[in-house]
């Protein structure tokens, strides 16, 4: 009864998940942000931009706790006001064991996305180390777990386009800010 249903439609979902933090926060209306891990800084500010302006409207931010644009939507969720009654919390969805924060110059956010009643969550098990296969699985429930994902200026062969594709398969929206908005 706590897994998340949207989660439970896709092709293959999970069959449990790790959590630390708020379990409850599966359960909130989320959207992705993912895209590179080298994202110019009008990509960074974009994410951050989107990721703050959705919160305060009441949705979860989700990502892969990765370099880049997923961090920089992690960050802007947490900066925004607590005291807002309708702001979203962040969600980051690991590709590692929930005890092993990669890369672990991230550690320090993922401490603060728990104490803001955010959640980590994996299908790996505890101290499973990263590994190159375990990203595209992570992927599935980035895009598995939200209503779209909003992809920042990802490269053609990147794992960003491949959450995408599975939000295409599993019937979720998905919005392309492809370079910067302000030309």
């Amino acid at each position: 009864k706590d897994y998340p249903s949207l989660l439970a439609t896709i092709h293959q979902p999970p069959p449990l998940l790790y959590c630390k933090g708020n379990p409850l926060a599966l359960h909130l209306p989320q959207l992705a942000i993912v895209g590179s891990r080298h994202a110019t800084h009008q990509g960074i500010n974009n994410s951050r931009l989107f990721a703050q302006h959705l919160a305060k409207c009441g949705f979860s931010i989700t990502s892969g706790l990765a370099l880049g644009v997923d961090i920089a939507a992690h960050q802007a969720v947490l900066n925004t006001d607590p005291s807002e009654s309708h702001t979203g919390k962040t969600i980051a969805v690991m590709a590692t064991g929930i005890n092993t924060i990669y890369p672990r110059q991230h550690l320090k956010i993922a401490e603060k996305i728990i104490e803001n009643n955010g959640v980590l969550v994996t299908e790996f098990a505890p101290h499973t180390p990263p590994k190159a296969g375990h990203f595209p699985r992570r992927n599935r429930i980035i895009s598995g777990l939200s209503l779209g994902v909003i992809v920042v200026e990802a490269a053609i062969k990147s794992g960003s386009l491949i959450t995408a594709k599975y939000a295409l398969e599993q019937g979720r929206e998905v919005y392309a800010i492809p370079s910067s908005i302000h030309n």
